[in-house]
């Protein structure tokens, strides 16, 4: 196994250790959250300068003392397969320091035979995942010697699919020393992203029209329902390039729910933006929101 090299340092974000630090700290020392042990995060994976505002609020809301092992959960933008990856490499560079894998349970994992290998090449050309390296590093700073990582690419899956790997992967939830950050931004809004659906909102300006979309899909992921979700998208076909990523974590939910149906699982969105606000159909933006499930 590989060390993956932080390949979007320097560009997505920066690439200095003393300088990503301090930005680090002053997003999270902004960031609100009534939440204080999330099970799981949805964050968004844009560059930093971006998004960071909004992914502070997730990463605020996780004990890094009670952390002992942290899911990745993120899509692949460029290399197309169904089911789920599992990364080769074995360690994960940040600016900060280096994130260790989980060997144990990716060999867990892996004997399902549900899992593909996602190779370093693909895996350095992948940002979903990377983005969300420097947010863990910062958190875990204090317990750097005390977690591990399973970072998992999630390609194509439909309702029934994420149902069959939520069973590999509920016992992971069910442990409470285990945290899923699952990177997602929200629509992609504008003519080079082939996505302009105001979803019947044209009397109100389209930055609002596209928060109502959001709202919406942000609803439906609050309800906790795999297949509410899957109508989501096949209703708006909303540009959430982690459909599939949330889509496995509510499936996950649903089955650490049946399972353990004392749990009260509940998810709520502490924070939205934009990239910009569009005002003509010539405009484009992309939306990042902030999710955190907790369970009793």
């Amino acid at each position: 196994m590989s060390r993956r090299r932080a390949t979007h340092a320097g560009s997505w974000y920066s690439g200095g250790k003393k300088q990503l630090d301090s930005e680090l700290s002053a997003w999270l020392n902004n960031a609100q959250t009534p939440v204080s042990s999330a099970r799981a995060i949805i964050s968004p994976h844009a560059g930093l300068v971006y998004c960071a505002e909004t992914g502070a609020h997730g990463f605020k809301s996780i004990n890094p003392a009670t952390t002992k092992r942290i899911i990745v959960l993120g899509p692949s933008h460029k290399k197309y397969f169904s089911g789920c990856a599992l990364s080769k490499c074995s360690r994960f560079e940040t600016p900060l320091y280096d994130l260790i894998t989980d060997n144990e349970t990716v060999s867990q994992l892996y004997k399902s035979e549900m899992f593909v290998d996602f190779d370093v090449h693909d895996d350095e050309n992948e940002h979903s995942l990377e983005m969300q390296y420097p947010f863990i590093a910062k958190i875990m700073e204090n317990y750097k010697d005390n977690f591990k990582i399973v970072s998992i690419i999630v390609g194509d899956l439909s309702v029934s699919q994420a149902r069959k790997y939520a069973k590999v992967m509920q016992p992971l939830l069910a442990d409470p020393s285990t945290v899923f950050v699952v990177s997602s931004d929200f629509c992609h809004w504008g003519s080079r992203f082939s996505y302009c659906n105001l979803n019947g909102e044209t009397n109100v300006p389209i930055w609002e029209a596209i928060t109502k979309l959001d709202r919406l899909g942000m609803d439906t992921i609050e309800s906790l329902d795999p297949q509410a979700f899957q109508d989501y998208l096949s209703a708006t076909s909303n540009t959430i390039c982690g459909r599939r990523p949330i889509l496995l974590l509510l499936a996950t939910v649903e089955a650490h729910s049946a399972r353990h149906p004392d749990s009260a699982p509940n998810l709520s969105f502490l924070h939205y933006s934009q990239s910009s606000k569009c005002l003509r159909k010539s405009d484009s933006s992309v939306s990042y929101a902030s999710g955190v499930l907790s369970l009793s």
